[in-house]
């Protein structure tokens, strides 16, 4: 999956499924803008592709932000001249009911899982037209089932494949592709940045062994391998596609 010259723009990379997508893309060869708001690890992303056919170019950013958004973009073109690919990784996660999620909760959740991915696909648009880019979406096995107690995640991950859908048909005449992966759970620090505490995240992990018909959850490289694909050429003919990546766990009656 050749991405030589390509210039890759990944959300979240300072973990997580966004760190893995951009060391994959910068091992592949392209030039990856890895943003995040974490400065020290997205210093660590950029030595862990030193040796890669591509290269890591941190970006520090608050997606929340629309300057910060417009401010990356601009640089990225001005700089690269180009971009081929969006991957909008960036998402947190917070428990709560439709009884006790609070509207700060529910706003903070959908600005950074929605929000960001609209306005930041919003403003690229132009520059992957001109060569015929394309979009990942990171969503979740919660935009497709129902969970109980992530009211707010579940919501925010369900407009994210509509999203992915409708951009995809209004950016087809563009040759813009646009489409979503879907993970069961993945070993990530996620939940634990979410307020899940040490025991209860391990616990957590150990119920994938029910809750996923494989038997365990997945790993962040295993994601990135599929958003990988569909970033390629290889992926040329896919669009406006909800990939599940989950272990089987979409197909279960809840447990």
């Amino acid at each position: 999956m050749d991405m030589k010259e390509k210039v890759a723009l990944v959300t979240g990379a300072s973990s997580g499924i966004g760190r893995a997508t951009a060391l994959k893309l910068a091992a592949e060869g392209a030039t990856v803008i890895a943003i995040g708001r974490n400065q020290a690890e997205l210093g660590h992303v950029r030595e862990h592709a030193r040796d890669t056919a591509g290269a890591i170019k941190p970006h520090l950013a608050d997606v929340t932000e629309t300057s910060h958004v417009d401010r990356l973009v601009t640089e990225t073109f001005e700089t690269f001249g180009r971009i081929d690919v969006l991957i909008n990784a960036a998402g947190i996660i917070k428990n709560g009911s439709i009884e006790d999620t609070t509207l700060a909760d529910w706003d903070k959740m959908m600005n950074v899982n929605v929000r960001s991915m609209f306005y930041l696909t919003n403003r690229c648009v132009p520059h992957l037209a001109a060569v015929k880019g394309n979009v990942v979406n990171v969503s979740s096995v919660t935009g497709i089932r129902a969970f109980p107690n992530v009211l707010a995640y579940c919501v925010s991950k369900a407009a994210t494949d509509q999203l992915t859908r409708c951009a995809a048909l209004e950016l087809a005449p563009k040759g813009v592709r646009v489409n979503a992966v879907n993970p069961g759970v993945v070993v990530t620090n996620l939940h634990k940045r979410g307020g899940m505490n040490d025991e209860n995240y391990e616990q957590f992990l150990a119920n994938a062994k029910n809750s996923h018909p494989l038997g365990r959850p997945g790993t962040a490289d295993e994601v990135a391998d599929l958003i990988l694909f569909l970033a390629s050429e290889k992926a040329g003919w896919i669009t406006g596609v909800t990939y599940s990546i989950d272990g089987g766990r979409g197909q279960t009656c809840a447990r």
